[in-house]
């Protein structure tokens, strides 16, 4: 482990990178490598697998960038439709974040780059890739598309780095990721990292690294440092006013607002905006020119207040980000690590509040027992005010019922009694074509199926329970299926207004 190198190193000029990479630093004003770096960088320059643990702002694109470009400097250009490295992200914003570290850090050495991501057009693409490039920036959906389009080969690639590799296994890249580690040389060297490393992580470690060195600057409490935590309880309707009362009194300074969903986040950003505050929204829906037109906002400080969901806010590596917004809570505790981290970064400070309504509280508990530390609670700023139109149209997201359903949901599966398109057992539901009023053969002029039709004391059935004359494979027997068949054709079985129980047949 080269834990112990931090002990004496304590500047780039003594990690042996090239002379290039050296005057380029020092007029970046960068002399001190960040932990992470002084860790990670020795261990890639002597071409071994690393596998490195850290949060954002803590300086690991450098960690990687440095040594793979000196690594790449003296070697031979790559040739058409091939690259030399392969740096797969999850989202366009951090491909892009890479791609300018790629491009600052590497300005004095005669190397190519290229980014190639989703939610713009493929075939400049396609053109940039025909001459090849040494550095090939991409998220995972798009690459396999030019791989397939036989726009760039995998087979001389030298290194390949996965970074937030937690993240693309959240997204569901993992399969595309398998898929493209294996059209690589098995000689090559792999980095990957990762703020967090759940199983698939490690098995996928196991698998494509060859004897990885790891290390770590995970700190204890798995949280970025010198970030304020503060929990407000509140109910729905009053996020919305306590979000914007929040704003107002910290005017001027840069904040982000996770939501859950895409709508929410649209939903958020169009609220603030009827309160007087300027806000955008970055998610997955929105074009790439839009995205870079929000973050070139929030950027220049036009736009102090961002929108995000938990995808398109990874790369955001927006300096002077003073205070993130849990507006609701993530399902999965190590989301927010992730969002607090797009604050106190480079040794800045931050605050991190989240807003948590009765049905979160789950969420927060699992929060706090990975964090080892209760969050202090803190009451609502003021001017808070009631919003009746915070959520009218249900686009904030809810729980996720599959693993925390709402007090007194029914069981997966159950269909309720009752009227309409349930087709309980009073049969009064809406009919469709040839099911109305009065139109049924054998009806009583109400729309209703007789008795026997209707199950009466019988319990209702619903659409995932067999029939009471079927077989244990929940079909009927051979003989009611023509009459069966030829009551659907007159309309008088099947979906038809005021059948009773499961599509039970009509016997009147």
């Amino acid at each position: 482990m080269p834990a112990p190198i931090e002990r004496y190193i304590m500047l780039f000029s003594q990690l042996g990178l090239s002379k290039a990479l050296l005057d380029t630093l020092d007029q970046l004003h960068l002399t001190t490598p960040t932990p992470i770096q002084t860790q990670a960088i020795p261990p890639v320059l002597e071409g071994r697998d690393v596998i490195g643990l850290a949060q954002t702002g803590t300086g690991k694109t450098a960690a990687f960038t440095l040594p793979i470009l000196h690594r790449l400097a003296p070697g031979k250009p790559a040739g058409p439709k091939k690259a030399r490295v392969l740096i797969l992200s999850p989202t366009r914003e951090l491909s892009a974040q890479i791609a300018k570290t790629v491009k600052d850090l590497g300005r004095k050495l005669s190397l190519r780059s290229a980014v190639v991501v989703g939610g713009v057009s493929i075939r400049p693409q396609i053109k940039t890739l025909a001459s090849g490039v040494d550095v090939l920036i991409a998220t995972p959906g798009r690459l396999m598309d030019l791989i397939e389009q036989r726009a760039v080969s995998l087979n001389e690639i030298e290194v390949v780095v996965l970074d937030e590799a937690d993240q693309m296994l959240d997204i569901g890249f993992m399969p595309a990721i398998k898929r493209i580690l294996a059209m690589t040389p098995a000689t090559r060297q792999t980095l990957l990292f990762s703020a967090t490393m759940p199983k698939e992580i490690r098995q996928l470690s196991d698998r494509h690294l060859t004897d990885p060195i790891e290390v770590s600057v995970i700190p204890a409490k798995k949280t970025a440092d010198r970030v304020e935590h503060s929990v407000m309880h509140m109910q729905p309707g009053a996020k919305m006013g306590a979000l914007a009362s929040l704003i107002r009194d910290r005017k001027g300074e840069r904040v982000i607002v996770f939501t859950r969903t895409k709508r929410g986040a649209d939903k958020a950003a169009k609220r603030l905006e009827g309160d007087g505050i300027n806000a955008a929204a970055i998610h997955g829906n929105k074009s790439q020119g839009q995205r870079e037109r929000a973050l070139a906002g929030f950027r220049a400080g036009t736009v102090p207040v961002l929108i995000a969901t938990d995808i398109a806010a990874r790369g955001i590596d927006v300096p002077g980000v003073s205070l993130v917004v849990n507006y609701e809570l993530p399902n999965v505790p190590e989301v927010y690590v992730h969002r607090i981290g797009r604050t106190a970064r480079a040794g800045a400070e931050g605050t991190a509040v989240t807003f948590c309504a009765p049905d979160e509280r789950s969420l927060l508990r699992d929060i706090e027992k990975m964090l080892k530390v209760a969050i202090p609670v803190e009451n609502a700023p003021e001017g808070t005010y009631v919003d009746a139109l915070a959520d009218p149209d249900g686009d904030f997201a809810p729980l996720n019922r599959t693993q925390r359903p709402r007090q007194g949901a029914r069981p997966q599966g159950a269909k309720p009694q009752g009227q309409g398109r349930n087709r309980s057992g009073n049969g009064q539901g809406r009919g469709k074509p040839g099911g109305g009023q009065g139109r049924k053969p054998g009806g009583n002029g109400l729309g209703r199926a007789p008795a026997e039709a209707q199950g009466e004391g019988k319990p209702a059935a619903n659409r995932h329970q067999p029939a009471a004359n079927s077989n244990r494979n929940g079909e009927q027997p051979a003989a009611a299926k023509p009459r069966r068949r030829r009551r659907r054709r007159n309309g008088e079985g099947g979906q038809g207004a005021g059948q009773g129980g499961n599509q039970a047949v009509a016997r009147g």
